[in-house]
C-alpha cells in the first residue's frame, strides 16, 4: 500500500495535470473524490466525508446506489445508444412514470437543466407563434438561476452572470422574487410566459412565501401566460415531495428539471401539458443524446425509487429535524442572519462570506456548500439519517467559531 506521502503526491500530480488541460471555469480545487457509497465518499487519500451536498442537488440516493448501478450495468451490457430516430423502450418508460406522478402529459429529455430550461423558453415561445398571437416575452425572477446556455444565463437574473457575453437575447425582463405587485406590473401584451423556481437554490435558498405560487399561477391565468417552473434543484424528492410545486397544489403549464433525476447519469427533462405539446412538432427541437438507453435507464430506476412508499415522508422528517437543529443554532449565534428551509434544501445565511466556513466543514469531514457569497447551501442525499445530521451539528460551531465573521 502507498504511504500517505506518496498519495498525497498522487493528488498533488492529479492537480498539476489537471490544471495543465482542463479549462479554468472553476478555479482551485482542494479535494480529489475516489469513491462513494450511500451518504459517504473517500477521497483520494482514503479520508472519509459525509456528503451534504450531493455533487449540487444530484445523488439524491446517495452514491452507488444498488438500483440504479444494478439499471446502469444492466443496460450498458445491452445497449448504450441509438438515436431518437428510433423508439426507446426506457425512455418511454420514463416518460409513463413522470406522467403517473405529475401534472404533465407529455415529455422531452435533453442532458441538463439548462437545456430543459433553454428547451422551455423556445417552447413557450413557439406555442404562441402557433396560436398566432406571437407573444416572446419571458418573465423571470431576480437572484434566480437557470442554467449556463445564452438564453438560460439571460433568464438568470443576475447580472454576474452576465458579464462579458453581450449582447443578450432580447425579451426578458426581471422583478424581485415573492413581489406580486412588480410580477403583475411586468406582464405586457408581449409577455408569453413566467419562468420561476418554486425555491431558488443557486439565488440563496430563497422559499417562495405561503401562497406565492397559488398567486402567481391566477396572474397567468387572468393575463393568459404560461407558467414555467424550473425545478432543475428543488425536484426529485428534494423538498419532500416528488416536485415542489406540490407542496402548494398548483400546477404549471411547463415544467424543467434535471440534477436528482438521474441520480448521476447526466438527463434533463421538460414536462408540459397536452395543449402546450402543441408548441413542438417533427424538427422544431430535438436533442441527440437526450433520452438515450443509458440516461433513461438510469432515470428509471431513480424514480421508481423516489415514487416508492415512504422516502419523501422520510425526507420531511429528516428535513424538518435539520431545520430545527439549524434554527436552534441559529438563536445562539449572531453570526447567523436567518435558516430557509423546505426538506433536504436548506440555506443558513451568515453575517460574512461562508467560503472559509465550507472549507472548515470540509476539513472536519463534511462536504457543502455556498449559494450566493453569504448563504451555506445544505443538499444532503434524501437518504441522510439524523444521526449524521447530529454528527454535522456536534462540528458546526467549531467551525463556524473558527471563521472572523
Amino acid at each position: 500500500m502507498a504511504t500517505m506521502t506518496e498519495q498525497k503526491s498522487l493528488s498533488a500530480e492529479l492537480k498539476d495535470r489537471n490544471d495543465a488541460c482542463i479549462l479554468n471555469t472553476y478555479g482551485a480545487r482542494k479535494l480529489a473524490l475516489a469513491r462513494g457509497e450511500g451518504a459517504k465518499v473517500w477521497d483520494i487519500e482514503g479520508r472519509e466525508y459525509l456528503d451534504f451536498f450531493s455533487g449540487i442537488a444530484v445523488t439524491g440516493l446517495g452514491h452507488a446506489h444498488p438500483a440504479v448501478t444494478e439499471a446502469i450495468r444492466e443496460q450498458a451490457g445491452k445497449l448504450l445508444h441509438v438515436s431518437n430516430l428510433y423508439y426507446i423502450e426506457p425512455q418511454v418508460e420514463l416518460a409513463e412514470l413522470l406522467c403517473e406522478h405529475t401534472f404533465a402529459d407529455r415529455w422531452f429529455f435533453c442532458n441538463s437543466g439548462a437545456e430543459a430550461n433553454e428547451a422551455a423558453i423556445k417552447l413557450a415561445r413557439r406555442y404562441w407563434t402557433q396560436q398566432g398571437t406571437p407573444k416572446p416575452g419571458i418573465v423571470t425572477a431576480e437572484q434566480g438561476f437557470h442554467g449556463r446556455t445564452l438564453a438560460a444565463v439571460t433568464a438568470t437574473a443576475q447580472p454576474k452572470y452576465h458579464a462579458g457575453f453581450a449582447p443578450m437575447p432580447g425579451g426578458f425582463a426581471y422583478v424581485p422574487y415573492n413581489d406580486l405587485a412588480a410580477l403583475e406590473a411586468a406582464i405586457t401584451p408581449e409577455t408569453g410566459a413566467i419562468l420561476i423556481e418554486p425555491v431558488q437554490g443557486e439565488g440563496g435558498v430563497n422559499v417562495g412565501a405561503p401562497g406565492y405560487l397559488k398567486s402567481v399561477r391566477a396572474l397567468c391565468d387572468k393575463h393568459n401566460v404560461l407558467l414555467i417552473l424550473d425545478e432543475v434543484q428543488s425536484g426529485n424528492g428534494r423538498t419532500g415531495r416528488l416536485y415542489a410545486h406540490e407542496h402548494e397544489g398548483v400546477a404549471p403549464d411547463i415544467m424543467t428539471t434535471a440534477k436528482g433525476l438521474g441520480n448521476g447519469v447526466p438527463i434533463g427533462a421538460l414536462g408540459c401539458t397536452e395543449e402546450v405539446s402543441s408548441g413542438f412538432e417533427p424538427g422544431s427541437h430535438g436533442c441527440t443524446f437526450g433520452g438515450n438507453p443509458l440516461s433513461a435507464a438510469a432515470a428509471l430506476a431513480t424514480m421508481r425509487e423516489l415514487t416508492k412508499p415512504g422516502l419523501l415522508g422520510h425526507v420531511r422528517e429528516t428535513g424538518s429535524y435539520f431545520a430545527e437543529q439549524l434554527r436552534a443554532f441559529a438563536s445562539a449565534h449572531d453570526c447567523v442572519r436567518e435558516v430557509r428551509a423546505l426538506g433536504l434544501m436548506l440555506g443558513v445565511e451568515f453575517t460574512g462570506k461562508v467560503a472559509p466556513l465550507v472549507q472548515e466543514l470540509q476539513d472536519a469531514g463534511f462536504l457543502c456548500g455556498g449559494a450566493g457569497p453569504n448563504t451555506l447551501r445544505l443538499l444532503p442525499p434524501l437518504i441522510i439519517e439524523k444521526k449524521h445530521i447530529d454528527k454535522f451539528m456536534a462540528v458546526l460551531p467549531a467551525c463556524v467559531g473558527n471563521v472572523t465573521w
